[in-house]
């Protein structure tokens, strides 16, 4: 293997971009505890360092059991730091800076082209690794410059659960939820049944971006373009459902947790929630069901993907690459992939054999399988660390709106013209 170089950091990672990315680990589930270990420096040629956004999982964990055998199966010990999604980002860039990166890291894909815009890490094609069978829509969230920058080791995405006998009650099929108008008037029906419609997570961090998002894209519009009439649409679709008792106004601050809280209460008739949270769904009081976002239209609508990429920072000592690579293909096989999902439960293969053969196991997980295919990396698009500027601009927009100190119009006028001053 020929070795790897890279040029000079090609711009300062802001400040901003750290500080908008802090509620990503929300989003894939992740615990908030920090419980940093030893860094890579002292690495000796049998022990290999990984740092993972899992502190939930301990050194007695399948996870930790899993990586480990990576690194037997390559000949090696690995050493896991298990850090918050936020530290380690954090951490990842200060160890770039002091020369002292772990050999691979499982990083939360928006942070991925935060990352790579440094220069801290290899591209896939330098590595000689094949992400020829992964699914485009995922490999794009770490693609920068058209360069990819790690492979993502599974993935999560959003849907609507609903609760079946709120449903039952109410008169409405869940297979007749096909489009925006068939999904509001649902949400009538299952409210004038005496139910309550719908709860999602407008909360005013990323969290309220990544659930908007689906909305968003599905209206048609474009990160790029933030105040466009599609955008209006579907900002306009979630403050109509506050206004017509639809929705409630614990919306405005709801996190994802709280609102599979509120569902779990078995008062709502659906709830905007994630693939993390397929077996506590299993095991609520109440059957539930799984529709797939809808477009404005029809159809499917692209909701954003949640989920880790494995990378591999640059090193100094090139000689361990090789051994690296062992270690990463064995967590990228289409096998691999299944344990992974098995591991965590919530994970996604993010391959079409890996896939199939998740089904084999799990056939209940169609639905989710088939939200992942359609969802959209966050930094698609080339946003890269434009990204999180975006989102803030439009989280704030998302506030503003449904608290009504703005029009749905206006909220978005402003997100565009701080977006654009923000991204120069």
């Amino acid at each position: 293997m020929h070795h790897l170089t890279r040029s000079a950091p090609r711009r300062t990672v802001a400040l901003a971009a750290l500080t908008a990315l802090a509620a990503v680990g929300s989003l894939t589930a992740c615990s908030s505890s920090d419980s940093p270990g030893t860094g890579a420096s002292g690495a000796s040629d049998d022990t290999y360092t990984w740092w993972d956004p899992y502190p939930q999982h301990d050194e007695a964990s399948d996870w930790t059991k899993r990586v480990q055998a990576c690194g037997e199966e390559a000949g090696v010990t690995i050493e896991r730091t298990a850090y918050d999604t936020t530290a380690l980002t954090n951490q990842a860039l200060l160890s770039a800076q002091e020369g002292t990166s772990p050999d691979v890291i499982l990083l939360d894909n928006p942070a991925v082209s935060t990352l790579a815009d440094t220069g801290m890490l290899t591209t896939v094609d330098e590595f000689g690794l094949d992400t020829s069978a992964i699914d485009q829509n995922l490999l794009d969230a770490g693609v920068v410059d058209g360069a990819a920058y790690g492979i993502p080791i599974g993935a999560n995405t959003l849907s609507l659960y609903y609760n079946a006998d709120v449903l039952k009650d109410a008169g409405v099929d869940p297979a007749s939820v096909t489009d925006w108008d068939s999904l509001t008037a649902a949400l009538k029906k299952v409210t004038d049944a005496g139910h309550k419609g719908i709860t999602f997570a407008g909360i005013g961090t990323e969290e309220g971006s990544f659930q908007f998002l689906p909305w968003f894209w599905g209206s048609g519009a474009d990160l790029t373009d933030l105040d466009s009439p599609e955008a209006v649409e579907a900002l306009e679709l979630w403050k109509g459902w506050l206004d017509e008792g639809y929705a409630p106004n614990s919306v405005i601050q709801n996190s994802q947790n709280t609102t599979w809280e509120e569902f779990l209460t078995g008062d709502f008739g659906f709830v905007e929630n994630g693939t993390w949270q397929v077996n506590s769904a299993a095991e609520a009081d109440f059957e539930t069901g799984i529709v797939q976002l809808p477009a404005k239209d029809g159809g499917v609508a692209p909701a954003p993907t949640g989920g880790e990429f494995i990378v591999a920072p640059v090193q100094q000592d090139t000689e361990r690459y090789e051994t690296t690579r062992q270690i990463v293909e064995c967590m990228t096989t289409p096998e691999g992939f299944v344990e992974t999902a098995n591991t965590f439960a919530y994970y996604i293969p993010p391959t079409a054999d890996g896939q199939q053969a998740l089904l084999e196991e799990k056939p209940e997980l169609e639905p989710w399988v088939e939200a992942v295919q359609n969802a959209k990396g966050r930094t698609s698009d080339g946003l890269g660390t434009d990204y999180p500027i975006i989102s803030e601009a439009l989280w704030t927009a998302v506030q503003n709106a449904l608290s009504g100190s703005a029009t749905p119009a206006d909220a978005l006028k402003t997100a565009q013209t701080d977006a654009e001053s923000g991204t120069k």
